[in-house]
């Protein structure tokens, strides 16, 4: 028996995640060796195994097996409870800097309003994300709904009774049930299929290819399939997660839930998610905030304990200060940013299940997606219709019409697809000329069918007394019938050399990555009324019929758009080669070298880097591969995107910085995505770029601000305390304008972002934010000081008995100095003339200045320690305030000019 556990364990350092999709491929490969096995060995051994007969399990038994080896389900997420989600909501470093100082502030003074202040914010931004993510989770979930949710089974009520074949939930299959699979039907295990009839599978789910592949037991007598080591490739093998197109089955299950070959990749895709580049980015500019407080607090303490000699004062005036350097709003800020996107992505049918997921959408700089369905139609048409030289003939049609219009069986993709292409008007015609004698069957050995027809009087050969048979099939089958073949209005031998040249055409449009079936004639005496396989021979070539899934109509301009936005495209698919390439030339993406999935297995991780790097389709790609790629393209530093729907797309959804999939995917790829969409449009992608890069563009804007006003008034403060013999604003006014500036703050999710910020992804940099922070926050300090000297000097506001005017001056100017920086930080532009604030921001800075002007003259003004202003302050506050625009504007325009960047 081959054992489960992998044989080479990752290494122990990393992450649980990282640990688990190490053991993905070991893992997968063991149950796939297993596959191929019992699909090696003839039908009876494979039965004898299991312990069952052709008659099924008895019911006892089956429960048995059921009690033994448990439901027929695979690993999934398990959705935390709603409490632990809450909890979890709350863990952010900012939250618990907040926290720490709300707590510290109680011990101080458990009636102090900055306890108040501080706990309600920290509830506003916890319940906020809790809110949101809980209530995708639940909207995420009910988008999941298996087609069906039973299966035929045959079983025996007793040992000795008739076997009867009954519905039965998909949870209660066995190993050793005989499963009845018909069109339409998942395939609810692994199945070593007995007998087949016209079977046609879709395996796209697993291997990415678009059109259904044949299976059934081609073997005599059951022998079994040695040639194969891969179980998806396997004709006799059935797999879970596959689902039947056309044809009748039974076959016996080999293996249930996560012993399956699906399973066996699920149980790997369960737990943890890997940290993304939002994870990241967050946590390093959080600790680059947190760092600066750590060391300004205790420095602004020490001088203001060491000027004034009261020390308990200076703990205070210390804990204020850390609040209003904390960007306590910051949590709040960004939760309120990815929830406003998260709706307005609902809005265009997009499914957020993590709200980090929208800014990695704005990041995200390659876009991974699989082929089927995302760039195709995911539906089957007829490209071409060619005679033997390879042009365009409606002779060719005519008789595949014929033949997929009047056969009897379960038609297939490819029939439907010839049919869809002739026009209504024509079947009505076909209808009335033709008259069908016999047909001879399709069958996995010929790989062909064939109708016989007899004309009617509206052929205009009315009682010639002939029928004709049409057959089509594989090419290489028709061709091994065919003695000779139309050329124009000729029939010629078909010689050594002609059947070279229609080989050749064949081949040529293989190449192109069309699925290719030939079309053949032979007229008989109309008398006999049957035909079988050997009237098959001697037939006349007619043409070819060239099928592919069609590259949708917007894909190109999909493309382009996200090029444009600075994403790069690279296809991902399970499709062969040819088919990747020419689905990609038909949508503009450059395709140079095809990648395929053997030789990404010679290449260490290393030489992946380079070959990602220089390659966009990957082709014949397992899951494992995926993951790898979207590893080796997250290595050199990328955001990446990874769009798919199949089974074999969760561990690249996974590993991916933003999982992206479809509500009609997979259960387990839409556990793994991120986002879904809930309709299969590049389009809507687009849009989402756009609204992830605003929502980041708002975040980034709220730091930048915060970062840079708090240090610019930590350094005016450290300036004043070491010269001023009071404290240049009480602890209770630092809170308040705090407050109050935060509050401005809360219409930034709001805002617009000018055009030109959108055209390119954008990533956190905590360096860049940190030398913002620095060069940009010392500008403000320029003018308190000048307000520190006007204060001093021309109102008198120069000793103790002064300090409320000094204090109450410095509150105005500091605050709207802080609100009006809003505006000039928004925008590398002009403000209020080239970039104007959307309507809330204008309102709430607004609102937020007048507060700020009218609280020294309010009843609360003695609460807080101020009083009244002079009114000839206001002119010099005015003229303050303009001076500050002006030399911040050029501070702007030489930051820009110097680094390039903004926000």
């Amino acid at each position: 028996m081959i054992t489960l556990t992998p044989e080479t364990l990752a290494p122990p350092g990393r992450s649980r995640r990282r640990r688990k999709t190490a053991e993905l491929e070991p893992r997968t490969r063991a149950v796939g060796d297993r596959l191929a096995a019992v699909s090696s060995r003839p039908a009876g051994t494979a039965l004898a195994e299991l312990g069952v007969t052709y008659k099924g399990l008895t019911q006892q038994e089956a429960a048995r097996r059921l009690h033994r080896l448990g439901p027929n389900v695979v690993a999934q997420q398990r959705v935390p409870h709603w409490t632990i989600q809450l909890v979890t909501s709350f863990r952010n470093p900012f939250i618990v800097v907040l926290a720490c100082l709300a707590a510290v502030m109680y011990i101080s003074d458990p009636a102090d309003p900055g306890v108040l202040i501080l706990t309600t914010m920290v509830l506003i931004s916890g319940l906020l994300r809790f809110w949101q993510e809980h209530r995708s989770g639940k909207s995420a979930r009910a988008l999941t709904a298996l087609v069906s949710t039973t299966t035929a089974v045959r079983r025996r009520p007793s040992r000795h009774a008739t076997p009867v074949t009954a519905e039965v939930p998909l949870d209660d299959v066995v190993p050793g049930d005989i499963v009845h699979l018909a069109a339409g039907d998942l395939v609810p295990a692994d199945l070593r299929l007995l007998t087949a009839k016209d079977l046609m599978v879709s395996q796209a789910a697993l291997s990415g290819e678009s059109l259904p592949v044949a299976k059934a037991d081609t073997r005599e007598g059951g022998d079994g399939q040695s040639e194969t080591t891969d179980p998806v490739e396997a004709d006799n093998l059935c797999l879970m997660g596959t689902s039947v197109t056309s044809g009748t089955a039974a076959g016996v299950v080999v293996a249930t839930g996560s012993d399956t070959y699906f399973g066996s990749m699920a149980g790997s895709l369960s737990g943890e998610r890997p940290e993304t580049s939002f994870d990241v980015g967050v946590r390093k500019v959080s600790f680059l905030l947190i760092r600066f407080m750590l060391v300004m607090v205790p420095v602004v303490f020490a001088i203001n304990g060491l000027t004034k000699h009261d020390w308990a004062e200076a703990f205070m005036f210390a804990v204020a200060v850390a609040v209003g350097l904390t960007p306590e709003m910051l949590p709040m800020v960004v939760t309120t940013n990815l929830a406003r996107g998260a709706v307005a992505m609902a809005r265009h049918k997009v499914v957020v299940k993590k709200l980090n997921a929208i800014q990695n959408l704005g990041a995200m700089d390659v876009l991974c997606t699989d082929k089927t369905g995302t760039l195709t139609e995911d539906r089957i048409v007829l490209d071409r219709c060619l005679d033997v030289h390879g042009r365009e003939d409606d002779e060719v049609l005519q008789c595949a019409y014929l033949n997929s219009h009047f056969q009897t069986g379960l038609r297939n993709l490819l029939d439907k697809a010839v049919i869809d292409h002739v026009q209504e008007a024509e079947e009505i015609v076909v209808d009335a000329a033709f008259t069908k004698v016999d047909e001879v069957p399709f069958d996995f050995e010929r790989r062909c069918m064939s109708v016989v027809l007899a004309r009617t009087a509206l052929t205009g050969r009315p009682g010639d007394g002939q029928h004709i048979l049409i057959s089509k099939g594989a090419a290489e089958e028709i061709l091994a019938r065919c003695l000779q073949m139309r050329d124009g209005a000729r029939t010629v031998a078909l010689t050594d050399e002609l059947r070279q040249h229609v080989t050749r055409i064949c081949e040529d449009n293989n190449r192109q990555g069309l699925r290719v079936l030939a079309v053949a004639t032979r007229t008989f005496p109309g008398d006999r009324d049957t035909y079988g396989v050997d009237d098959e021979s001697e037939l006349t070539l007619v043409g070819f019929l060239a099928f592919l899934d069609p590259p949708k109509r917007d894909a190109a301009a999909a493309l382009r758009g996200l090029a444009d936005k600075g994403i790069a495209v690279k296809v991902v698919t399970g499709d062969n080669e040819l088919v990747a390439a020419r689905v990609c030339r038909d949508v503009g993406v450059d395709v140079g070298d095809v990648v395929t999935g053997s030789e990404i297995d010679a290449m260490d991780d290393a030489l992946l880097r380079e070959c990602v790097a220089r390659n966009t389709v990957f082709a014949k790609v397992n899951p494992v591969q995926k993951a790898r790629i979207v590893r080796a393209v997250q290595a050199d530093g990328h955001t990446v995107g990874f769009l798919g729907d199949g089974i074999n797309d969760a561990a690249a959804l996974r590993e991916s910085d933003v999982g992206i999939s479809v509500d009609t995917a997979v259960d387990i790829a839409k556990e793994s995505a991120d986002i879904i969409l809930l309709e299969k449009d590049m389009t809507v992608l687009e849009r989402g770029v756009l609204q992830g890069r605003t929502t980041f563009g708002n975040t980034i804007k709220y730091i930048k601000m915060t970062a840079s006003s708090n240090f610019g008034n930590v350094f005016s403060v450290l300036v004043a305390s070491a010269f001023i013999p009071f404290q240049p604003m009480l602890a209770i006014q630092l809170l308040v304008q705090n407050l109050a500036y935060d509050i401005s703050q809360l219409a930034t999710p709001w805002d617009r972002m000018d055009p030109e910020y959108l055209q390119k992804p954008r990533t956190w940099d905590p360096r860049g934010i940190g030398r913002f922070m620095l060069l940009i926050g010392p500008t403000s300090s320029i003018f308190d000081m000048t307000t520190f000297l006007l204060m001093w000097h021309v109102f008198g506001a120069d000793s103790t008995a002064h300090q409320t005017l000094f204090q109450s001056g410095w509150f105005i100017e500091g605050l709207l100095s802080q609100t009006l920086i809003v505006h000039m930080i928004r925008t590398r532009k002009i403000p209020f003339i080239q970039s104007r604030a959307s309507l809330p921001v204008l309102f709430m800075t607004a609102a937020v200045m007048a507060f700020g002007v009218f609280l020294p003259f309010s009843p609360l003004a003695s609460s807080v320690g101020m009083q009244a202003l002079p009114l000839g302050y206001f002119p010099w506050l005015i003229a303050t305030l303009l001076a500050y625009c002006a030399l911040t504007q050029l501070v702007k325009t030489w930051y820009v000019r110097r680094f390039d960047a903004w926000l």
